[in-house]
């Protein structure tokens, strides 16, 4: 048996082979494959409206439920919130400061040359002995009192604050001066020193080793060298020999900023070459 295609109008012509084709049930049966073609779209296209509305349908109701649930969470967060605690801090005591009692002080009187007749015997001059056993207080200035009968016989305070002048810092270390330091004889009398001084290591020598050390150092106001230290170093060996021969040198010229001599950090470069 073969199969059946309603879509297809063949059919239509094999039952019609050979009859009146002009007869009305030949053209409606001939045009059956297109309303079926037609339907078929129809029901499909009504379908997936119908099913995309009840989508966005459902979309919305769905939002329209996220949204109630959230203002009912925040109502609720709300209502719980407490309301701020307002603490009185207790008031600041304000301590009164202490006033000192004080006794005011006999007046200090100046020496005065006069003659032996003209001289009281209250204001002849006191013995040693007369001082010591007397309980005034002997100074240069006179006190003015607030208590004469509890306060203390004298109690003096002076306080001179004069404010010190400000001193360059001695000690300061400069990078970059108006006049750099100089090894005596320039840089290659420099050169020469170090190729007669530096000492290979034997360690070095045997592995090969070498390299240049970069050597920092502070060449002082007087020209001594001072705070030598490895700034990039090679080899332990050939940088403990590169800081035993730069600590060795002689005194530099100081460097000097504003025609004065300073502390000025110096950068050296020690080559270790075998030949």
């Amino acid at each position: 048996m073969s199969k059946i295609d309603l879509i297809s109008g063949a059919w239509c012509d094999l039952v019609f082979e050979g009859r009146n084709q002009s007869y009305g049930a030949y053209r409606l049966r001939k045009s059956t494959g297109k309303r079926n073609v037609w339907s078929l779209l129809i029901v499909l296209i009504a379908a997936v409206v119908i099913f995309s509305v009840i989508a966005i349908k459902n979309v919305i109701q769905a939002n329209q439920r996220v949204a109630v649930t959230t203002a009912v969470e925040l109502s609720s967060i709300e209502t719980k919130k407490k309301q701020p605690k307002v603490e009185k801090k207790a008031p600041v005591k304000i301590e009164q400061p202490k006033v000192e009692k004080v006794k005011s002080s006999i007046k200090f009187t100046a020496p005065v040359i006069k003659k032996d007749e003209d001289v009281k015997p209250e204001e002849e001059m006191k013995t040693q002995e007369d001082l010591q056993k007397t309980k005034t207080t002997i100074g240069a200035f006179n006190v003015v009192g607030n208590d004469e009968v509890g306060g203390e016989v004298l109690k003096a305070k002076e306080e001179i604050a004069q404010p010190e002048p400000k001193k360059e810092e001695e000690n300061k270390v400069f990078d970059v001066v108006e006049e750099q330091p100089s090894f005596p004889g320039g840089p290659s009398a420099l050169m020469q020193w170090l190729r007669d001084n530096i000492k290979y290591p034997v360690i070095a020598a045997e592995n090969g080793i070498e390299g240049r050390v970069i050597v920092q150092f502070v060449v002082s106001k007087t020209g001594s060298i001072s705070d030598v230290r490895v700034a990039r170093g090679v080899d332990p060996s050939l940088d403990k020999e590169a800081v035993r021969v730069v600590s060795s040198m002689p005194n530099w010229t100081p460097g000097k900023q504003n025609g004065t001599s300073v502390n000025v950090r110096y950068t050296l470069p020690v080559t270790f070459k075998l030949q």
